[in-house]
């Protein structure tokens, strides 16, 4: 048996979402790059909870599958298999809590922004009551639980809003759907739930007035913003939007400057350290870290990279599952594809595609080029319009070129190929063959100019448009 001061935590995601107008759960649609449900799951656990049981229902096995890959044995789930209203949802979780005598805290799958404090503070309100309850003031409360209170100003109950009289629905305090209670109480009260209501369904909500009759229920005032629910794609991107600009604020007063706190979208998961800069319009995600001092421009969508420290990424880099070295410099218009590492001091510069590809110390790409499964080794030169063919339309194949070398300008590597160190290849050479230390390649054909030749083509070419343009006449 667990010590009373320990909380566990019921979170309910059994619900279909149909406004959403999705095949997938409505508990599973992201914001910050993190899955609806994760959020208050983490509020629990990060307030203390030492369980937490989500209930589940639509989609199931999706929803379990995401929970498994995200959380530890701390969560588990539990199955609401007919849908009978949140009482009956989260009396389907108490099983999961046998044994337990501390208190329960239950949340909504459904509500992202509710923080650690919230849950704090419900857990504070519940001393010396039987129930604690978020509520707050909503300027519309059509379509909420109505918080009913008596002459004293108690709590007394909750009244839905299709059951609630003409002058219970002109009430503004509305139930938040958040809760504390012994376990003991929940196993007790939830079991005498009757479905006598306008839904013909279990209410939670009833669980309110039963706390009140019996040691009292108390209510924390909270706010809106925190408690409000997701139920159709319009709340996912205000919710998105207010998650994007706290997870900004916390950035900017950790110690990085976020120079537009609206139009920085960074997700739950990125982390960032102190003299960074992030610039209007950038996209981070995943787990992608910043360094130290970095610096992403404009517009640039990083997806599980690591920039080090004192970096540089211009603006519309595009980046995914790379690695960027200390004061390296990329971009604009770079496309660093999956496998691209990047070492200290590199440049890859404007409309350059790396892709599964490293480079070393120094080494620079500054225009135009492929590199597709390269080794890049210290200090190379790789000139404009380089392409490393890499694919035979079966196999992908390797290019090394090794410290020191020079690659002209519109040269083709034909992989697998090996350029040794110091080695030049010369502008517009199809390389086939390795190319030794120290060599130059040189692979294309000789010119030949024919003079006074042009005159009499341009007179044949002409002379060929204007049959062509007489014969459509």
């Amino acid at each position: 048996m667990e010590n009373r001061a320990s909380f566990a935590a019921i979170v309910l995601a059994a619900g279909q979402g149909t406004r959403m107008k999705s095949e997938r759960p409505k508990v599973l649609h992201e914001l910050a790059g993190r899955p609806m449900l994760a959020f208050p799951v983490e509020a629990a656990l990060s307030a203390g909870a030492t369980r937490v049981v989500v209930v589940v229902g639509h989609g199931r096995e999706e929803v379990e599958a995401a929970i498994a890959a995200r959380f530890d044995e701390r969560v588990t789930t539990a199955l609401q298999s007919e849908q009978r209203g949140t009482g009956h949802a989260a009396r389907c979780a108490l099983p999961a809590l046998e044994g337990f005598e501390g208190d329960v805290v239950i949340l909504c799958g459904d509500v992202p922004l509710l923080e650690p404090e919230a849950i704090d503070a419900l857990r504070g309100a519940r001393e010396g009551v039987e129930l604690s309850l978020l509520t707050c003031r909503a300027p519309d409360p059509k379509g909420y639980g109505r918080i009913l209170r008596d002459a004293r100003g108690a709590v007394v109950g909750i009244r839905e809003h299709k059951d609630a009289s003409e002058a219970e629905r002109a009430i503004d305090e509305i139930n938040a759907g958040v809760y504390a209670a012994p376990a003991s109480f929940l196993r007790e009260s939830l079991e005498a739930l009757r479905a006598d209501n306008a839904q013909g369904e279990l209410y939670l909500t009833d669980v309110v007035a039963a706390a009140a009759a019996r040691g009292g229920a108390r209510a924390v005032t909270w706010s809106i913003e925190s408690v409000g629910g997701v139920n159709d794609r319009a709340q996912l991107a205000e919710a998105a939007a207010i998650l994007q600009r706290r997870i900004a604020v916390r950035h900017a007063r950790a110690g990085v400057t976020v120079r537009d706190l609206d139009r920085a979208y960074i997700d739950a998961g990125v982390t960032i350290e102190v003299d960074a800069v992030i610039e209007p319009g950038v996209t981070l995600r995943g787990e992608t870290h910043v360094g130290r001092g970095a610096r992403i421009d404009v517009g640039s969508v990083l997806t599980d990279v690591t920039v080090l420290p004192g970096a540089y990424l211009k603006p519309y880099t595009v980046a995914s599952e790379s690695r960027v070295g200390e004061g390296a410099q990329i971009g604009p218009f770079a496309h660093l594809r999956p496998g691209s590492e990047l070492g200290p001091e590199v440049h890859v510069g404007n409309f350059v595609e790396t892709k599964k590809t490293s480079m070393a110390r120094g080494a620079k790409a500054n225009h135009l080029a492929y590199l597709g499964d390269g080794v890049i080794g210290e200090g190379v030169n790789v000139g404009a319009g380089t392409i490393f063919c890499n694919y035979d339309g079966f196999q992908k194949h390797t290019t090394v070129l090794e410290a020191g070398c020079f690659i002209g300008s519109d040269s083709q590597l034909v992989a697998p190929i090996k350029v040794g160190e110091g080695a030049y290849v010369a502008t517009g050479t199809t390389v086939t063959r390795d190319v030794p230390a120290d060599a130059l390649a040189v692979g294309r054909a000789r010119q030949e100019n024919k003079e006074g030749y042009a005159g009499r083509l341009r007179r044949k070419l002409k002379a060929s448009a204007d049959a062509a343009k007489a014969k459509k006449g």
